[in-house]
C-alpha cells in the first residue's frame, strides 16, 4: 500500500469515527455491558478452579461444593442476559446510524441537483447507498466497541493474574502486542483488496444498470451478447477481488489463532512446572489456566473486527467525497422571499461555465414579467436549457445576478423559492406507483376531487378513467403503458395542482404529434393566466403562444420580440422558422 492509500486510510478513519458521536452513548453501553460480562467471568472461573480443587485435592462431596455450584447459575444466566443485551445495543446504535448516514446521503444527492446526478453513473450510487452504507455498520456495531474491550477487558485480567501467577502474567504481557502487530500487517495487503473489491463493485453495479435501462437499444442494434460478456468479466472480476480479501482474512485467522494456541501453550506449560515442583497450589494454577484463554479472545475476534474496519473505510471512501461536495445552496444568506402575488424574473449580466470549461451563458440579459408568458428560443446549444438550470437552483452563475422581484436569487431560501414554481419537463418522470400517487407529487395533502380537478385542466381525466382502475391504476416505472403525450399531460396535471405563481416549461411538446400538440396548446393557455411562465421551445407553435420571445445564440440573447414582429424581421428567429418548415416539409 502506497503512503498516500495510507493517508487517505488515516482520514477516512478519523471521518467514520468522527460521525461516532450520535452512537457515543450506545458505544459506551456495548463497552460497559462487555466488561460487566468480563468481571463475572473472571467470579465464575474463580468459583470453578475452587470447586475442582476441592474436589481433587481434598476430597470434597457435593454438601461442600454445591453452593459454589449453585452461584455459578445466576453468573451464567447474568453473562448471557449482559452479552445479548450489548450484541442487541450495538445493533440498534449502528442501525441508527445507519439510517442517519442514507438519510444525509440522499438529502445531499437531491441538494446536489439533476445536473451532477447527471455525470454520475446511477448504478455506482445505488452501490453506495445500499451496500456501501450496510458495510459501515460493522465499524459502529463491532470495531469500536471491539477495540475499546482489547484494550481493557485484557488489561482487567492481567491485574488479576499478575499477583496470582506473575510469570504468567508476563508471558500475556509478551505475546499479546504480537497479536494486533501482525493483524496490522496483514491488514495493508486486505486494505488493498477490500479498495479493489469495493470498486469493482461499484463498476459492476453500474455497468448492470446502464444494460437494463438501456436494454431496448441494446436488442435493437444485436448488442446483447456484447454486453453480457462485459458484465460477465465484471463479475468474474469481482468475485477474483472477493476471493482474494477472503483469502487474506483467512490467513489473518490463522496467524491470529497460532498466536493465541501459542501463548495459552506457553503459559499451560509453565503452569505446568509450577504445580510439578509446587510453587503455586492447584487452585491458583486452574485460575490462570482458566483465565488464560479469556485473555486472547478479545485480541482474536479484533481480527475479524479489524476487517470489518477495513470494508467499512472502503466502502466510505466515495460516500466521504460526495457528503464533502459543496452544493449550489451553501453560500450566501438564505431568506425567504417576500410574499407576493407574482414574481418578475430578471438577468443581469449572467455568466456560466460548466465544470468541463464549456461556456453555457456569456453575459445574459432577459426579463420574464409578471403575469405574461416569456418563451427561449434557439438552435441546441444556445444556452437555455441552462437557464432552467441556473433558476431552480441546481447551478450557480459563474458571474451576474438572477432576481426574483428585485431579490437576488443567490440570498433566496432555494425551498422556498421552488415551493412557488411548477415545473413541466420535456420528458416527466412517472414512478411506479398509482395514477393518484404520482399526481399527487405536486401536492401531497390534495384529496381525490382537487386531484380530479387538475387533471380536467390539463386535459387528462379522460385517458385516466378509460384506465382499468382509474386514478388507482398502478403504472410501472417512467410512465411504461402510457403513450408520450398522456405522460406530458399528467405533468401538466401536476402543475395545475400545485398552483403555484410560477411556471417553467422545458419543451413541453417535444416529440408529439400535431393533434396531441394542439391539445397540450390549449391547456399550457389555460395554465398560464395570470401566471409568470418562462418558456423553452423548439417548435416555434409553442413559442408563437408567448408574449415575449427571446432568441438565444452562444449564450447571448439576440433578438427579442413578439412573434409576429421576429417572424417579419431579418434575423435567426426567422431563419429557425424557415428551417423548422423545411424539415416538416420533408418529412
Amino acid at each position: 500500500m502506497s503512503s498516500s492509500q495510507a493517508q487517505a486510510g488515516k482520514t477516512i478513519d478519523r471521518w467514520l469515527a468522527g460521525r461516532a458521536a450520535s452512537v457515543r452513548v450506545g458505544i459506551a453501553s456495548v463497552v460497559t455491558l462487555g466488561m460487566a460480562s468480563g468481571l463475572l467471568l473472571m467470579g465464575q472461573a474463580a468459583l470453578l478452579a475452587w470447586t475442582l480443587s476441592a474436589v481433587v485435592m481434598d476430597g470434597a462431596g457435593l454438601a461442600r461444593v454445591w453452593p459454589a455450584l449453585v452461584a455459578m447459575l445466576p453468573i451464567f444466566a447474568l453473562r448471557f442476559v449482559l452479552i445479548r443485551l450489548a450484541e442487541r445495543t450495538a445493533f440498534t446504535s449502528a442501525a441508527s446510524m445507519r439510517q442517519t448516514l442514507r438519510g444525509e446521503l440522499l438529502r445531499k444527492l437531491q441538494a446536489l441537483g439533476p445536473v451532477w446526478l447527471r455525470g454520475e453513473a446511477t448504478g455506482a450510487l445505488a452501490t453506495h447507498l445500499v451496500q456501501g452504507v450496510e458495510a459501515i455498520e460493522g465499524y459502529y456495531a463491532r470495531w469500536l466497541p471491539g477495540r475499546a474491550l482489547t484494550v481493557l477487558l485484557p488489561f482487567a485480567i492481567l491485574i488479576v493474574i499478575f499477583p496470582v501467577d506473575w510469570t504468567s502474567g508476563l508471558v500475556l504481557l509478551i505475546t499479546a502486542p504480537l497479536i494486533p502487530l501482525f493483524m496490522i500487517l496483514l491488514g495493508k495487503a486486505a486494505a488493498e483488496a477490500s479498495q479493489r473489491q469495493w470498486t469493482l463493485l461499484a463498476q459492476l453495479g453500474a455497468r448492470f444498470l446502464d444494460s437494463l435501462q438501456g436494454i431496448t437499444t441494446l436488442r435493437l442494434f444485436n448488442a446483447g451478447r456484447r454486453e453480457a460478456a462485459v458484465v460477465a468479466r465484471l463479475s468474474e472480476a469481482y468475485r477474483s477481488s472477493t476471493m482474494k480479501v477472503l483469502r487474506v482474512a483467512f490467513l489473518s485467522s490463522v496467524v491470529l489463532e497460532f498466536l493465541a494456541t501459542l501463548g495459552i501453550a506457553v503459559v499451560a506449560v509453565l503452569v505446568g512446572f509450577h504445580l510439578f515442583y509446587g510453587k503455586i497450589p492447584l487452585l491458583r494454577g486452574l485460575f490462570v489456566l482458566l483465565l488464560v484463554p479469556e485473555f486472547y479472545i478479545p485480541l482474536r475476534t479484533m481480527g475479524s473486527h479489524y476487517h470489518e474496519r477495513l470494508d467499512a473505510i472502503a466502502a466510505a471512501e466515495r460516500i466521504m467525497e460526495i457528503l464533502d461536495l459543496p452544493t449550489p445552496a451553501e453560500t450566501g444568506a438564505r431568506l425567504p422571499l417576500p410574499a407576493a402575488s407574482d414574481y418578475t424574473i430578471r438577468f443581469d449580466d449572467v455568466r456560466h461555465v460548466w465544470p468541463t470549461g464549456q461556456a453555457a451563458l456569456d453575459g445574459l440579459h432577459c426579463v420574464a414579467q409578471a403575469g405574461r408568458i416569456t418563451a427561449l428560443v434557439g438552435p441546441s446549444g444556445a444556452g437555455k436549457s441552462t437557464v432552467l438550470n441556473l433558476l431552480l437552483g441546481f447551478a450557480r452563475p459563474t458571474a451576474g445576478t438572477i432576481s426574483i422581484n428585485g431579490q437576488p436569487l443567490n440570498e433566496t431560501d432555494l425551498d422556498d423559492w421552488r415551493s412557488r414554481v411548477a415545473w413541466v419537463p420535456q420528458r416527466p418522470h412517472v414512478f411506479a406507483g398509482t395514477v393518484l400517487d404520482n399526481l399527487r407529487i405536486a401536492r401531497p395533502d390534495a384529496d381525490r376531487a382537487a386531484v380530479r380537478a387538475a387533471a380536467a385542466s390539463a386535459g387528462a381525466d379522460a385517458f385516466i378513467q378509460s384506465l382499468p382502475h382509474g386514478y388507482d391504476t398502478q403504472l410501472g416505472e417512467r410512465g411504461a403503458g402510457l403513450s408520450g403525450g398522456q405522460i406530458q399531460r399528467l405533468a401538466l396535471a401536476r402543475a395545475f395542482l400545485k398552483d403555484a405563481p410560477v411556471l417553467l416549461l422545458d419543451e413541453p411538446t417535444a416529440c408529439l404529434d400535431a393533434d396531441t400538440e394542439a391539445t397540450i396548446h390549449d391547456s399550457l393557455r389555460h395554465l398560464a393566466r395570470g401566471r409568470t411562465v418562462l418558456l423553452i421551445a423548439h417548435r416555434l407553435a409553442t413559442a408563437a403562444l408567448a408574449d415575449t420571445i427571446v432568441v438565444m445564440e452562444q449564450g447571448r440573447v439576440v433578438q427579442s420580440g413578439a412573434h409576429g414582429q421576429l417572424a417579419a424581421a431579418q434575423g435567426l428567429y426567422r431563419q429557425l422558422i424557415e428551417a423548422q418548415a423545411d424539415t416538416e416539409a420533408r418529412t
